[in-house]
This record gives C-alpha cells, structure tokens and sequence, in this order.
C-alpha cells in the first residue's frame, strides 16, 4: 500500500484534507477548503462528479438521470453555479408561472390553471393567481389564504412541528382533501419528495416559508439548460483543478482512522491492486447517511444507528421521445392523473441539435414507492396514454423511445421524526466532519441542502484551524 500525505506539496497534515465523496456537497466542502488555503484531494468512487445529479449518454442523445430544479431563494446552489462558472448555463424565470392541467375536469378535456406571481409584496403577491385557480372551489381558495397565514407564523426550526406530519396539521387548518391535492402537494411533493400525510411538519413548513412566503420572487423555478453532467461534472472538475484540488475517481475509501499523532489515515482502493493510504488533518465524509454510517470510527457520533434510522424515498423519471413537438410550454404540472411534472428536454439532450423535429419530454415521478419496481413495458402501458389525455397533440403522435431512470435512494425520508436523526457537520472526532444532504442543514433533500452542507462541514472545519473561507454564502433572496 503506498502511503502519502494528502498534501502533494508535502506540507505539514495539518494543511492536507481529505474529502470522501464527489457529489454537491462534496464538491462544494472541496472548494472551500482549497478556497482556505488547504491542500485537498476529493476521492469519489464513481468514475464522474455530481451525485445523483448526472447525466449519460444514449446512442446520440445526452440523458439526465432525472429532472432537478431550483429556486431563486436557493441562494447556496446559485452561488456553487457562480463559483463554477456556469450561471449562464442555468435558466431562471423571470417570475413564477406553473401550468397546472387537470385531466379529471367533468368535461373530459384537460383543464389548465396557473400558478403565477404579481408584483405585489408578500403575501399578496399569488393572491390573483389563487383567486382564479380553476382547480380549487371560492371557498377552498379563501382557506388557503387562511392557511398560509397560519404556516407563515410557524417556526420551522421548532422541534415540535418535527414530530407532526403536515397533513394533520392542513386538515386543522380547514384544507379539504382536494385542496391537499391540488395545491400543497403540487408543490409539496415535488419539493419533500413525499406527500403531506408523509412529510414532517417542520421542513414542509420551511419549505412553503422560504419559496412561497418569504420574497415575491422566492419560488421563480430554475433548470439547467444544458445536461446536468455539463454542470457538475465537467464544470466542477473544471473548477476544482483551478483551485489545486486533486481529485481521484474510481476511488474506493474502505477506512478511515486517528493514529497516534491524530493524524487522519485514509485507506483507498482504486482498482485491482491500487491500494493508497492518505494522511490528513482535515477529513469531511460527504457521502450517503449509511455509507457514512459504515465509514465513521468508534465515538465519532454519540449514536451512530441513528443513521441508519434516516430511511430513503424514490424518484422514478420516464423519458418519452416522440416525432413531432406535443408540448409548448418548458414544463407542466399535473392534477386528476398519476403523472406529476414534465418537462421539455428537448435542446438540453441535444436532439434539438440532431433533428429538426421531435421532441424528448421528461416525466418527473416523486414519492415513487408504488411504481419505482414496474417493468418498463407496464410503465409505458400506464403512463403514455396519460399523456395523451393531458397533451392532445400527443395522441397523433409516434413514440420513437421510452425509457426508464430510477434513483431508489433518490433522497432522505422526509418522515416526522427525521429531524432529531439528522446529524450536524461536526462530530466528537476531532478533524472529522459530515456533509450531504441528509445532514441538519433544516432544508429538505435537494440540491440546496447538499450545498449549504458542503459550506457547513467546510466552515466546521476552517473554524477549527483557525481560519475563514474567502466565498461566504450568499443569503440574499
């Protein structure tokens, strides 16, 4: 096994740091560290960066594993597009504007509302677009009103609304099943990744507050323009080099111990025979809750099984690929059908590009528990005619593909209880740090939350060696 400081420079392991995990939140953690002063070397075991948030190729095509949005008050995961130069690579609206069709309408033809902003201060500000939602009653609309005020009052870093699924508490509140439906779980689902009855409390409360209930602009939506690979793998490598990170894919970590100096010994694989053991002062564990959980030496956490107690929730995405253009808009919404968001992906993959004509529709599936094991023929069988029913233009239409991602363990469970599980960036072992998503970021599992996890692991550290980071969060909404 070779032995080295994790310091090419062969400074003292003081200055070395080891990040274990090449997602967002590794990647962030790695920049800020390197941004710092350290010397840091970023171990993943996939041969790509980014996560769950990737992309691949098929035949001519480039695929994202699964739709990712953002927010304008996702501050954190704007700023890691700055750091990495590629803002201008991201599509932001301008204002807040969901189409919301509803294939369940008495008529039999879809019926389409809109989610929008005005320009009036908060909460004002979707007071128009709810008074002429057509897919809530009058009075359905005025509870909502009232509801929102209510939410507005929470504070969801209470640990009591931890404890309470957010389901009880809209139906307290005077939100009828099809309100849950139509509103709170339109969003709610696409964001917790779970729906209300299965969702706690306290991060659906900081969900609503922070996008819906903060700035008027708050819940404009975001999506990358180009592949996601484009972004956090290339960009980020990109970026990472420029900052003298040393990054090393296909790289196994299968130990992590103090020796007696307390000193971090990190043990690597890297294919047949390519054993490396790495020396570090510095080490941030930026991987997965139970990977972590496997990873972390004896007394680093109080109550490492709490790990394991985060359970994980599924995101399925179907990709539909048809001969002609079925869809206008960037993106839908969906009510009165198992389909919930699509989006075009058209120029994105590159079909665009390759083909005058055609269009590639990306069907995003949260909260995927029953449909996540379907075979992909019963999968088609279910979902192509639903789009039809929503798209007539679709009907007409010839499906040239249609293919399947699942990601099982897409993100954390956001159950009532999690909160008290989650743990925070540092632990009882001196120099050894978490990050990702599942960490007590008080966002849900996004990409946000791995960021700010990233910062917050990163600042941990620095904090600890006396140091600052030169690219502080940016908190403006």
């Amino acid at each position: 096994m070779t032995e080295r400081s994790a310091d090419a420079a062969g400074r003292p392991d003081g200055a070395a740091a080891v990040v274990i995990g090449g997602g967002l939140a590794g990647v962030t953690a790695a920049l800020r560290l390197a941004d710092a002063g350290l010397r840091v070397t970023l171990l993943e075991g996939r041969p790509r960066l980014g996560g769950l948030a990737f992309s691949f190729r098929r035949g001519e095509l480039t695929v994202d594993n699964g739709q990712h949005v953002f927010l304008r008050c996702c501050t954190a995961y704007r700023g890691f597009l700055d750091r990495i130069g590629a803002s201008h690579l991201a599509t932001l609206q301008d204002r807040l504007d969901v189409p919301v069709l509803d294939v369940a309408h008495r008529s039999g033809r879809p019926r389409l509302g809109r989610l929008r902003r005005g320009a009036l201060p908060v909460p004002l500000h979707l007071a128009a677009s709810l008074a002429t939602y057509p897919h809530l009653s009058p009075a359905e609309r005025v509870g909502v009103g009232r509801a929102a005020l209510a939410l507005r009052g929470l504070d969801p870093a209470d640990p009591a609304l931890d404890d309470v699924d957010f389901a009880t508490w809209l139906h307290r509140h005077g939100q009828s099943a099809r309100t849950v439906e139509a509103l709170w779980d339109l969003v709610g689902v696409a964001t917790l990744n779970a729906t209300a009855d299965q969702a706690s409390l306290g991060l659906a409360a900081m969900v609503f507050k922070t996008g819906l209930l903060s700035e008027p602009g708050a819940a404009d939506i975001g999506w990358a323009a180009v592949p996601l690979g484009e972004l956090h793998d290339v960009r980020a490598r990109t970026a990472l080099d420029k900052a003298g990170v040393r990054v090393a894919l296909r790289t196994r970590v299968t130990g992590i111990a103090r020796d007696a100096e307390g000193t971090w010994q990190v043990d690597t694989e890297s294919g047949p025979g390519g054993a490396e053991r790495l020396a570090a002062g510095t080490v941030v564990l930026a991987v997965p809750q139970r990977e972590a959980h496997g990873l972390l030496p004896e007394g680093a956490l109080p109550d490492p099984a709490r790990l394991l107690g985060i359970d994980t929730a599924p995101i399925l995405n179907l990709h539909v690929i048809y001969d002609r253009k079925v869809l206008r808009q960037p993106f839908f919404a969906a009510l009165g059908s198992p389909v919930q968001w699509v989006f075009d992906r058209t120029h994105s993959s590159g079909l665009a590009a390759r083909s005058g004509h055609g269009q590639y529709l990306a069907v995003s599936q949260s909260a995927a528990q029953d449909d996540i094991d379907r075979p992909v023929a019963e999968l088609r069988a279910r979902y192509l005619p639903e789009l039809e029913r929503l798209l007539p233009a679709a009907r007409g239409a010839t499906v040239r593909d249609f293919f399947v991602t699942r990601e099982r363990t897409a993100t954390f469970a956001p159950a009532p209880g999690v909160g008290r599980l989650r743990p925070g960036a540092r632990t009882d072992a001196p120099g050894l740090f978490l990050a990702g998503a599942w960490t007590a970021t008080g966002w849900p599992a996004t990409m946000e939350g791995a960021v700010r996890s990233g910062h917050s692991a990163a600042d941990a550290a620095l904090s600890g060696l006396g140091r600052s980071s030169r690219h502080p969060v940016r908190e403006a909404v």
